[in-house]
């Protein structure tokens, strides 16, 4: 069955179901999927289902059906979608990362970001989820929401991390965290399809990554978002369909 659609990947802490601001602002027939460790689905106790590797096979057999199709991915999602992206470039029509990367290059940076996720990561399954919502909320990089988002989408927010198992959310950040994942800046020459490299404007440094990635790129474009900071489709999300959409009609 070959159709056009557009397969959607959340972020860290998030499901198929908190990409909804998004997704019901883009046409067509869209896909929405769960990444490992995170949504309704059984959680494992094998690292090996937690590997970039596991998740692009995952994306790979939920989207056998379909012959082509473009790939949006936040964060943690925008780099699972950018290695998909690698791995099926005939299939790509359209790529949108947002308040992605494409890795940690510097050996020390790496290391020390790894060594930062396995003691979060220590700590999720020994303090719980009620302990890491708090914690995650309070995070610099998602300061705006408190400014931005109303008192129920930031209740609804944290229902929707309190909802997350904690050993999915360590086992994924162990796994798959910034550190964790093979860096291929190397390999951006190599996706010609059209890009859009999507960052709140208040995300600067998602932002300048949004710039040097985009450089290295055949077909990019950065779009920067105002009034938004790192979870752009959910502070600004008309905007962040538009720039979305924009991509796909490339």
């Amino acid at each position: 069955m070959n159709q056009t659609a557009t397969v959607v990947l959340h972020g860290f802490t998030g499901s198929a179901a908190a990409m909804v601001p998004l997704t019901s602002r883009l046409p067509e027939q869209v896909l929405a999927l769960d990444l490992p460790g995170h949504g309704s689905g059984s959680i494992s106790d094998d690292p090996a289902d937690y590997t970039m590797a596991a998740a692009v096979s995952g994306v790979v057999s939920a989207t056998s059906h379909l012959e082509r199709f473009a790939l949006v991915g936040y964060s943690m999602g925008g780099r699972v979608a950018l290695h998909v992206a690698l791995a099926l470039p005939d299939r790509i029509v359209a790529l949108a990362l947002i308040g992605a990367r494409d890795g940690i290059n510097d050996p020390a940076e790496r290391a020390e970001r790894i060594a930062a996720d396995e003691a979060l990561a220590d700590r999720i399954e020994s303090e719980g989820i009620e302990w890491f919502a708090d914690y995650w909320a309070d995070r610099p990089l998602f300061a705006t929401h408190r400014t931005r988002l109303s008192a129920d989408q930031q209740a609804a927010l944290r229902a929707q991390r309190l909802a997350c198992d904690p050993r999915g959310l360590a086992h994924s950040l162990r796994a798959m965290g910034a550190g964790a994942v093979e860096p291929v800046g190397c390999l951006l020459g190599e996706l010609a399809m059209p890009c859009a490299l999507i960052a709140g404007a208040d995300d600067a440094k998602f932002a300048a990554i949004a710039q040097q990635m985009a450089a290295a790129m055949p077909r990019a474009t950065v779009s920067s978002i105002p009034d938004a900071g790192h979870a752009a489709h959910l502070e600004a999300p008309d905007a962040t369909a538009a720039a979305v959409i924009q991509c796909m009609s490339s």
